[in-house]
């Protein structure tokens, strides 16, 4: 357990300077377009845009490729490890493909091999886990918030295997949280897009409302809010209000899903309507 818990630590250095490098703020396109929404609290993600999480964050990485790997049975003697998505996809130009960046360049670097499954539904997460196990990986990356049970579970039921999930905090002796601030750099976007508005009115909306999505938000209110102080602007901003009256912080505008590019093109077109210019979507694909 310990020679594959520093294995992992090492893989995982990797992931988090890759994380932490990616992606930058980009204001959207003025044309109505399928595009893709925390108070800051330091704990993904993408710049403003009219097409991630964000979901979360979009970058500029080229996406790798989206067809599933499947988990090969370990050769003898090699270490090897592998990450398991949520259901954006491997190539969400979010947290799941920074993740993958991070472990192709751990791959790399560390002579170590990698693998990912996809997960196209949320019943997969526990198979796909299981098959890692199965086939005698090294250790296991899961990335998001709803693979915490399936996480959890596997981690307590094969203590000896290493674990590691993105956007969750550690749970078990043997899994390893990765938390990010991601309130800040959405904060910098709210206050961007409140500058480079020309409408006077700036949106957000997110996929599922939970923690992590709602951080992005919250940022990006608060980011509009101090531009506003700043500035002597009243620049508004649509799909999310921070209320501590209100479960979960606040109120706004989800999709529900992180994978229906229908529900993105409809919110952002709804956004158009009311006059907003630019968009943060925290939503994964849904707001490519």
């Amino acid at each position: 357990m310990t020679k594959r818990l520093l294995w992992l630590l090492t893989i995982l250095a990797m992931l988090i300077w890759v994380v932490a490098c990616g992606g930058a703020a980009t204001p959207a396109p003025e044309a109505p377009a399928a595009t893709e929404e925390a108070a800051p609290v330091a704990t993904e993600e993408a710049a403003p845009t009219a097409t991630e999480e964000a979901a979360p964050a979009a970058t500029e990485e080229a996406a790798p490729a989206a067809t599933e790997e499947a988990a090969a049975p370990a050769e003898s003697g090699a270490k090897k490890f592998g990450q398991v998505t949520d259901v954006g996809g491997i190539d969400d130009r979010g947290f799941n493909q920074l993740a993958w960046t991070g472990m192709q360049k751990a791959a790399e670097d560390l002579g170590v091999e990698v693998q990912f499954l996809e997960s196209q539904q949320q019943t997969d997460y526990e198979k796909n886990i299981g098959e890692f196990l199965g086939q005698g990986y090294s250790g296991i990356v899961t990335v998001g918030f709803l693979l915490a049970d399936a996480t959890k579970a596997a981690s307590e039921a094969n203590p000896d295997v290493p674990f590691a999930i993105v956007d969750f905090p550690s749970q078990t002796p043997g899994d390893m949280g990765l938390l990010f601030a991601v309130d800040q750099p959405s904060f910098m976007a709210g206050y961007l897009s409140a500058a480079m508005s020309e409408t006077g009115t700036v949106c957000t909306y997110g996929g599922i409302k939970i923690p992590p999505v709602v951080q992005f938000m919250v940022g990006f209110e608060h980011g509009v809010m101090y531009y506003n102080e700043k500035n002597g602007a009243e620049v508004k901003v649509l799909g999310w209000k921070t209320d501590a009256a209100v479960e979960g912080g606040g109120d706004g505008s989800f999709t529900g899903n992180f994978e229906s590019l229908d529900d993105g093109r409809s919110f952002a077109e709804n956004f158009f309507d009311e006059g907003c210019d630019i968009i943060f979507p925290v939503a994964g694909p849904v707001g490519l």
